[in-house]
């Protein structure tokens, strides 16, 4: 059996996993949590979209009363180049900040929601359901939520989602969504001193490109999220100068907003960058947005505002989540985004995460939880 002794503790436990995506796995930190889980009554599913790259779905009750879900993905980024000051696998806690890799992104989340889950689950009903989903490759465009959305037997169904990502514990109605495509040209190659023998790649990339700068959505913008914005981020073309490309290849970033088809977006930009370009999409997550005025919004809004010290209005963020594919899987229930550490520290060097932060989170967790099942605030 797993001991759980406070969220903090197991945000230490958590960090000391190597799950960098890439380099690193989830098998070992989905098997930790799934013991957690198991030994507090969890019925534990797993689901792995890939070779070594789990995620985890746990149920509590077999009522019929909607569930409540929280979320969060177990991998993290790599470290990068840059020296640490601190071990990212140590979780190391100095002047009331926890050190380490995902220490903010987002193993304290995890960490808060999994201990509120423990807690709650000796005063539920039988009547109540209490769903955990731990995701794998988050980090590198939802792969594991997206193979979960499919797995609708494992996921049951749930009445309102809270996606545990670093908000500084702050409530967030909704995120843009990411479309990455590449977009790749071929040519012939020939001599440089004879390009007319053969057909440049590259032009043609840059050709292309330039009717980018005029494409048009043709969308109004969303009231909260705003409009959708497109960024050419590398060009890659060539090998050496003296000779004609035979290939190019052009990074896409496109970030969109509610109502906006990201298949006919791939569709409509086909047709302007034109038919010598061969499309295809690195990361495809929908934007995510929640009503602030739903019933349950505007009681979680009152459940946090004294931790707050304000009455939270409706924000968004500018990263993707999980929440677009889960939520769509559940039937577009409402959702939210709201976690300790923050999002201006995630994939830093020295990333961490305050202390009571993680504390506050899993207090709130329990309070939105108890408030769900008509549980007295302990």
């Amino acid at each position: 059996m797993v001991t759980l002794s406070s969220s903090v503790a197991l945000t230490r436990q958590l960090i000391s996993f190597d799950t960098r995506n890439p380099g690193g796995s989830e098998v070992d930190c989905a098997k930790f949590l799934g013991r957690i889980l198991s030994d507090s009554g969890f019925k534990v599913a797993t689901a792995a979209f890939d070779d070594g790259r789990p995620s985890l779905v746990a149920h509590l009750g077999k009522g019929q009363r909607p569930a409540m879900c929280f979320a969060g993905h177990s991998d993290t980024v790599p470290l990068g180049a840059a020296p640490w000051r601190y071990d990212p696998f140590a979780g190391e806690i100095h002047n009331g900040r926890i050190y380490g890799r995902g220490a903010s992104d987002m193993k304290s989340g995890l960490a808060a929601m999994v201990t509120a889950a423990c807690r709650l689950a000796p005063r539920l009903a039988p009547d109540d359901n209490l769903i955990l989903i731990i995701v794998a490759g988050e980090e590198t465009g939802c792969e594991g939520s997206r193979h979960l959305a499919k797995r609708l037997d494992l996921l049951g169904s749930a009445g309102a989602l809270i996606i545990a990502e670093p908000t500084g514990n702050y409530p967030l109605v909704g995120h843009k969504g990411a479309l990455w495509l590449t977009a790749r040209f071929t040519g012939r190659t020939a001599h440089g001193a004879m390009p007319e023998k053969g057909e440049n790649a590259v032009l043609k990339a840059v050709k292309a490109i330039e009717r980018l700068r005029s494409f048009e959505f043709g969308v109004m913008p969303h009231p909260q999220l705003g409009g959708p914005t497109l960024n050419v981020g590398y060009f890659h073309g060539g090998l050496n100068i003296n000779s004609v490309p035979d290939a190019a290849e052009v990074g896409i970033d496109i970030r969109t907003m509610p109502g906006l088809d990201h298949d006919e977006l791939m569709k409509k930009l086909q047709v302007c960058l034109g038919s010598d370009a061969a499309i295809s999409h690195l990361v495809n997550v929908n934007a995510l947005w929640t009503d602030p005025q739903l019933p349950w919004v505007q009681d979680v809004f009152s459940t946090v505002s004294p931790f707050l010290g304000e009455s939270p209005v409706p924000r968004t963020v500018a990263f993707f989540t999980d929440g677009a594919p889960l939520q769509a899987a559940y039937g577009g229930i409402p959702t939210l985004i709201l976690g300790p550490g923050a999002s201006s520290i995630a994939h830093q060097t020295d990333e961490y995460c305050l202390v009571k932060d993680i504390d506050l989170a899993t207090t709130i967790y329990e309070q939105i939880a108890g408030q769900w099942y008509g549980l007295p605030v302990e």
